[in-house]
């Protein structure tokens, strides 16, 4: 077992990671930007260090990174997620100074990076894909030539994209002219590449991702999938597992084709293989993520299976805890990413300081958060805040006890999504388990919601305002 671990990340994930380690008996360390000197994971972890004044600068440089965990003793290295947790380099460098990253290879992390290279993978593993481009595009009219080829519409996409971010529909000729050097400008400025390729746009999926853990044993399982069809402009906002879209068939189906993309590329570790279901039924896989997800915490409240933990004991170079026929679900759940923005003013983000946090419980409610009353949330980063995570035995009981569980949740002194989620989970297309990557766009009037507090709340806020003002 790995003795001491640095976490490469803050927030929510970092606080996860930590809490992972201490139930492995496993030290960790935090790192910190001078804008997260007060943040929960620098409480929750062993030991912290500053990574410099910048607030973003000191989560990127990998060579500082591993220097620290040198310096500090860790034989291991977790990136979390966003950051540099797909960055081949820090795996590379972790190998060179013989700390373990917690995760894939640097090769796998390079090839299902290029989204060009994952098809082919994808495609060696009998595994079908969208129809798109074998490779990268030459110029715009390459691209047009191969629209023309496809159909309109299409997707143009950043070969070394993520995060629903590099990506543009094109639904003519004029809006692939109008597109091509707005992806190429942003593929360059978000991920150092200016390449881009072409996809047949699957209009109104499913998008369906399927969580897989793999060990240096060749034991490769997956966990069954989540539904992330909830989203804005590429963005996740709501996640289920299971997908309340599937059926048995399909669902061993789509497990099976994860499994297979998984082995094609030797993976190790925890991944995500992700999928667009058309309305045929049919299934394209779509990229695969080389990291822990924002969103496996619902995968773990079905199956039950901490995959935070079993990645360490991976990287610590033992087997799964699990095999795939001793793995099973039960019932349903639901993550809400709890966002500092304002829908009803075109989801503008709303940074500053937490006046009030009351974090909802109860059975089946967990939050893994990195917020606390008296926190001011930096507006230097992703504006997710918090997650609440709601577990029940059917979809019907989901239903009722989020919709308590957010009303539970209280945050004061910034706008967050948590009254948006009610309004979506009230909506009887959503409510029907029948909905698509087009059901926030379809339902703008969802933002139109009012924004009473309970009495309770409100008179808790009031005494915390006037025991403020008077110094008590």
């Amino acid at each position: 077992m790995l003795k001491k671990v640095l976490i490469a990340n803050r927030g929510e994930i970092a606080v996860r990671i930590a809490r992972a380690c201490r139930e492995l008996g496993v030290r960790s360390v935090a790192i910190y930007a001078e804008a997260d000197r007060y943040a929960l994971h620098v409480k929750k972890a062993d030991e912290a260090y500053s990574v410099g004044p910048d607030p973003l600068q000191g989560y990127l440089n990998p060579h500082q990174l591993v220097n620290l965990a040198v310096e500090t003793g860790c034989d291991g290295l977790h990136p979390g997620y966003g950051f540099l947790s797909e960055n081949p380099e820090l795996a590379e460098i972790c190998a060179s100074r013989g700390v373990k990253f917690i995760g894939p290879a640097a090769s796998v992390i390079q090839s299902m990076g290029d989204k060009t290279e994952a098809r082919r993978s994808a495609e060696r593993a009998g595994v079908p894909v969208t129809p798109g481009t074998d490779g990268n595009l030459t110029d715009v009219n390459d691209a047009l030539a191969m629209a023309e080829k496809f159909g309109y519409p299409v997707m143009l996409k950043a070969t070394s994209g993520g995060g629903g971010r590099g990506i543009r529909r094109c639904n003519d000729a004029k809006d692939l002219q109008q597109n091509y050097q707005r992806v190429i400008s942003e593929a360059t400025k978000a991920f150092g590449r200016a390449d881009v390729f072409l996809e047949k746009c699957i209009v109104n999926p499913r998008h369906i991702e399927v969580q897989i853990l793999a060990d240096s044993f060749g034991n490769t399982v997956h966990l069954f999938e989540r539904d992330c069809s909830i989203q804005r402009r590429n963005q996740k906002l709501i996640e289920l597992a299971p997908s309340p879209q599937l059926n048995d068939e399909q669902r061993q189906y789509i497990g099976e084709l994860a499994v297979k993309v998984a082995r094609e590329v030797g993976y190790e570790n925890a991944g995500t293989v992700e999928f667009l279901l058309d309305s045929d039924g049919s299934f394209y896989f779509m990229e695969m993520n080389t990291r822990v997800q924002v969103e496996h915490t619902i995968t773990e409240e079905i199956t039950g299976i901490d995959i935070v933990r079993e990645q360490i004991r991976i990287a610590s170079g033992l087997p799964l805890s699990v095999q795939q026929e001793t793995i099973t679900y039960t019932g349903f759940s639901a993550q809400f990413r709890i966002n500092a923005e304002d829908p009803k003013n075109g989801f503008l983000p709303s940074f500053g300081r937490i006046s009030r946090y009351y974090s909802p419980g109860g059975p089946g409610v967990r939050t893994d958060a990195a917020i606390y009353t008296g926190y001011t949330i930096p507006p230097h980063y992703d504006s997710m805040c918090a997650k609440l995570v709601v577990w029940a035995r059917n979809w019907e009981e989901l239903l009722d006890r989020s919709l308590r569980a957010l009303e539970d949740m209280q945050i004061y002194g910034i706008h967050t999504t948590r009254d948006y989620y009610k309004q979506i989970l009230k909506h009887p297309e959503f409510r029907s388990g029948n909905f698509n990557t087009g059901f926030v766009e379809a339902h703008p009037e969802l933002t139109q919601y009012s924004t009473k507090r309970r009495p309770e709340f409100l008179a808790a806020a009031i005494a915390a305002a006037i025991a403020a003002q008077s110094g008590m």
